[in-house]
């Protein structure tokens, strides 16, 4: 009986358990039923709107189906029935919406409780309508950055009162900003920054009382800065910075008791720096860098200003003693006050924390140096007057050249002598006067003996010249040209081709197919104003979508024009931009033709045009970046490597990385290709007439002609894959170099975890593909070293990214082995070995090594995944300087 119970009890609950899990079913299905009622939308007119903004910006319809959903197509958000939000960011445009794209976005005025737009990134050529600001009175968020926007700002976006945040940064908007931007008072961010604005910044922005974010900087705006900014008592950052900004910096800034970053450099400030900003308490940034601040710096200005982490004043005209007060910040890790007049004794530094960046460099300072320096991550005080000797365990760390202390590359004992003499202080001398003398007299000696032998020299190069100039005439260009390792000739050519059909630099087209291939050069086809051209985008009669540079000789340097001819006529290889044709029948004007690369160029492909869920650009996973790494790596070992003379690109930076549809890398910006300067393989005539010209010129900078120059600006572009962060390679402002100096940072050879501190958040990677990362960061530290002659060739870093856990592993059977002093000084000690030993078998120097079998077309894919064993750096792939490794090694204590 009791066993009957039991089992009858059992069905009875087993019945009752499957019941409660269908009613569990029915609920959630119920639920899901409602939620998705709760996400359609009820308006005929919105859903109209839709479809028509779909049309006129070209949208697919793999993103906004058209018998789908709107509420659930990508980037729209609704709430009760209603749109709220749009986000277009990242979509892509049909093949016909790309052909003209343009500002079309009427159908917006139909949802009126739209909440935000979104557009950043998008192309949408064309100025901002004026109905903006009249018919979208819900809207709280407009952002329309990098979006290739013209035009003036029209005032009618003053009457957004609901607005919190605009972002119109990064594009060509022109003429002055409208007032009536301050009657936004619930506005909280304000991005204008990156565009051509002029005129004054209006004084009403005093009213924006919820600002807490205001960046005006990189136009062209003119005037003061208007007092009542120090009214925006919840403004946490200030960026008026690169403008034409001028009188003095106003004392009410001093009022903004939260603002956390001020920056005002590149303008033309005048006056002194105002006690009154000792009341910025919760400054942690002060960057009023390259203006014409003068005087001295008010002793009790940085008393209060103890949160401070960064301080750049370079490029002013102070004067007087460094505050101490200045000095003694502990929370101080840049400071950058270079190119001033400072002077006086330099007091005790000892107090500022580990790993602290100071420039002093350019003033003039004097002195001993007394205290320790290496604390410090790196300190520059060269071009002061310090005397003595440098403390023990510094040199390192520390730039001291063109001082007066006891060590090589310093100022003359007259010029040390006479600073002292005129302020009347001691002057430790350890030269005897009777060496000097001798010294002095040898010196004479040499100068006359130099004089001599130079003149006996430029006699016996008259004649040389005068010899081979006539076998150099006679020569048939032809067969210079059909020279496999001939390096172009680009500014001693004296006129451009007369033939327009010439086969060596593809099909020759007619100006009239130019017009009809760009739709007459329209502005909607405009891709960009180049360095040495403007891009169209165009298509040929077959459909065949090519990029056209326009090259107005008015305007661009015809050299230029002639070197890209020239190395398309000579250079070929699968790594470069493919040149389909050109056309040369205007006077004025010539063109390239381009074939055209879907995936751009790096610097926009780098985060794809994808959404995902936390409603951000996808950026590219790690081993597309490694691939796009390795073909760059291969063009430039072609170019430093395989070409005689050895050709230097000038212009690396990711917008020069082009990428086809498989992200193959095609070098572009091929202007600028020339031969490295000094080679030997270069002819006498060559080299006097190229400097003869460039001396005519009368360039102030031009671009260095070496291959440690591009394996320098390669380093930055690895750092940009590294870090996701864009802008790095073509930017050598005050701002990257203190980014690059705080990346480097946490690049060590002894460290694996150090270098997650600024790997790109993005990236979705694991223990072996940490290393990969690790491995091509420790490749850009060295292509960065500071000495270029300590930088690898190019074809050792295409090694060594072709192998990255080469790099960071060797074959052992203990993982956890320790590297060794030893290892490291084997490491380097076989790698430059083996370059100097290159170097004397060719007998160039090094960058000019011969050919080397590994240098040619890689793999296209993911390589070096298959590394083993212990985790010491390798002796065989990438080595390191030895400077580096003894840093680190301080560091690592």
């Amino acid at each position: 009986m009791n066993i009957c119970c039991t089992e009858s009890q059992k069905t009875m609950e087993g019945r009752l358990g499957v019941f409660m899990i269908a009613l569990v079913l029915l609920l959630l299905f119920v639920q899901s039923g409602l939620a998705q009622e709760e996400v359609r939308l009820n308006s005929s007119i919105e859903r109209s709107a839709l479809l028509d903004l779909r049309t006129s910006l070209g949208l697919r319809g793999k993103d906004w189906p058209i018998k789908g959903e709107p509420c659930k197509w990508i980037g729209v958000e609704c709430s009760n029935g209603r749109v709220i939000g749009i986000t277009i960011s990242g979509l892509r445009r049909t093949h016909e919406g790309r052909k003209k794209p343009t500002f079309a976005v009427d159908s917006l005025v139909n949802l009126t409780s739209l909440v935000y737009f979104n557009a950043s990134g998008f192309y949408l050529p064309g100025s901002i309508p004026d109905w903006f600001g009249q018919s979208l009175n819900a809207l709280q968020v407009l952002d329309l950055r990098s979006a290739s926007i013209l035009g003036p700002i029209p005032s009618s976006l003053g009457g957004l009162s609901r607005l919190t945040q605009l972002h119109l940064s990064h594009n060509k908007l022109t003429g002055s900003i409208p007032s009536s931007l301050g009657q936004l008072e619930e506005l909280s961010v304000l991005n204008l920054s990156q565009n051509s604005l002029t005129g004054f910044i209006p004084s009403g922005f005093s009213s924006l009382v919820n600002l807490t974010r205001l960046d005006l900087s990189s136009n062209f705006l003119s005037g003061s800065i208007p007092p009542d900014l120090g009214n925006l008592s919840r403004l946490q950052f200030l960026s008026l910075s690169d403008n034409s900004l001028a009188a003095s910096i106003p004392v009410q800034l001093g009022d903004l008791a939260r603002l956390l970053v001020l920056n005002l450099s590149k303008n033309s400030l005048s006056g002194s720096l105002p006690l009154e900003l000792s009341g910025l308490r919760s400054l942690r940034r002060m960057d009023i860098g390259d203006n014409s601040i003068e005087g001295q710096l008010p002793e009790g200005l940085f008393s209060n200003l103890s949160q401070l982490q960064v301080v750049v004043l370079t490029g002013n005209k102070l004067d007087g003693e460094l505050p101490v007060a200045l000095l003694s910040i502990l929370s101080l890790q840049i400071l950058d006050v270079s190119s001033n007049n400072f002077t006086g004794f330099l007091p005790s530094l000892s107090t500022n924390g580990t790993g602290a960046q100071f420039n002093l460099s350019n003033n003039m300072l004097y002195g001993n140096l007394t205290f320790s320096l290496s604390k410090f991550s790196w300190i520059d005080l060269s071009s002061n007057y310090f005397q003595g000797k440098l403390p023990e365990h510094s040199q390192g760390n520390v730039t001291v050249t063109k001082n007066c202390l006891q060590m090589d590359n310093q100022r003359s004992w007259q010029d040390c002598r006479l600073f002292y003499a005129e302020r009347r202080l001691p002057f430790d001398d350890p030269m005897p006067p009777e060496l000097e003398s001798d010294s002095k007299s040898n010196k004479r000696l040499i100068f006359i003996l130099v004089g001599i032998f130079g003149g006996i020299f430029f006699i016996v190069l008259l004649v040389v010249v005068l010899l081979v100039l006539r076998k150099i005439c006679d020569k048939d260009i032809a067969s210079q040209r059909g020279s496999a390792n001939v390096g172009p000739v680009p500014v001693d050519s004296p006129s451009l081709p007369k033939d327009p059909s010439v086969s060596w630099v593809g099909e020759s087209f007619s100006y009239e197919q130019m017009l009809h291939f760009t739709s007459d050069f329209s502005e909607t086809n405009l891709i960009k104003h180049g360095h040495s051209g403007d891009l169209f985008k165009g298509f040929l009669e077959s459909g065949m979508p090519v990029v056209i540079k326009k090259v107005d000789l008015r305007s661009f340097k015809k050299e230029s024009f002639m070197m890209e001819m020239e190395f398309f006529s000579k250079v070929s290889h699968v790594r470069f931009v493919p040149l389909l044709g050109h056309c040369l029948e205007h006077e004025g004007e010539k063109f390239f033709v381009y074939k055209y690369l879907p995936n751009g160029d790096l610097e926009n492909s780098l985060h794809r045009n994808t959404r995902v869920e936390d409603d951000r650009l996808q950026s590219q996973d790690w081993i597309t970046r490694l691939k796009i790494a390795i073909g760059a790596a291969e063009a430039l070992a072609y170019l430093h490597h395989d070409c005689t003379p050895p050709l230097v690109h000038r212009d690396i930076q990711a917008s020069s990385i082009l990428l086809d549809d498989k992200f193959e890398v095609r070098l572009g910006s091929l202007s600028e290709v020339h031969a490295q300067e000094g080679d030997a393989n270069q002819n006498v005539l060559t080299r006097l007439l190229r400097k003869s010209q460039t001396s005519e010129q009368g360039l102030s900078a031009p671009l260095p002609m070496t291959c440690a120059h591009d394996v320098y600006c390669f380093g930055k572009v690895l750092l940009e894959l590294v870090t996701g962060k864009l802008g790095i390679s073509k930017a050598n402002d005050a701002s990257t170099r203190e980014w690059l100096d705080n990346t480097i940072r946490c690049i060590s050879i002894y460290d694996k975890e150090l270098v997650t501190k600024i790997v790109d958040p993005s990236l979705i990677i694991d223990e072996d593909l940490l290393e990969e990362v690790w491995a091509m960061a420790i490749v850009a530290r060295s292509c960065l070293n500071p000495k270029p002659s300590k930088r690898p060739p190019m074809k050792y870093i295409l090694k060594a990214l072709e192998n990255p856990l080469k790099v960071v592993r060797v074959e052992s059977s203990s993982s956890a082995k320790l590297r060794t002093t030893s290892s490291r000084r084997s490491w380097s000690a076989v790698f430059f070995g083996s370059w100097r030993h290159s170097s004397s078998e060719s007998g160039t120097a090094p960058g000019n090594t011969n050919r080397d079998s590994s240098s040619g077309s890689k793999h296209a894919g993911r390589v070096g995944s298959q590394g083993s064993g212990g985790n010491r750096l390798s002796n065989e792939i990438f080595p390191e300087p030895v400077e580096m490794q003894d840093v680190e090694r301080q560091d690592s204590h």
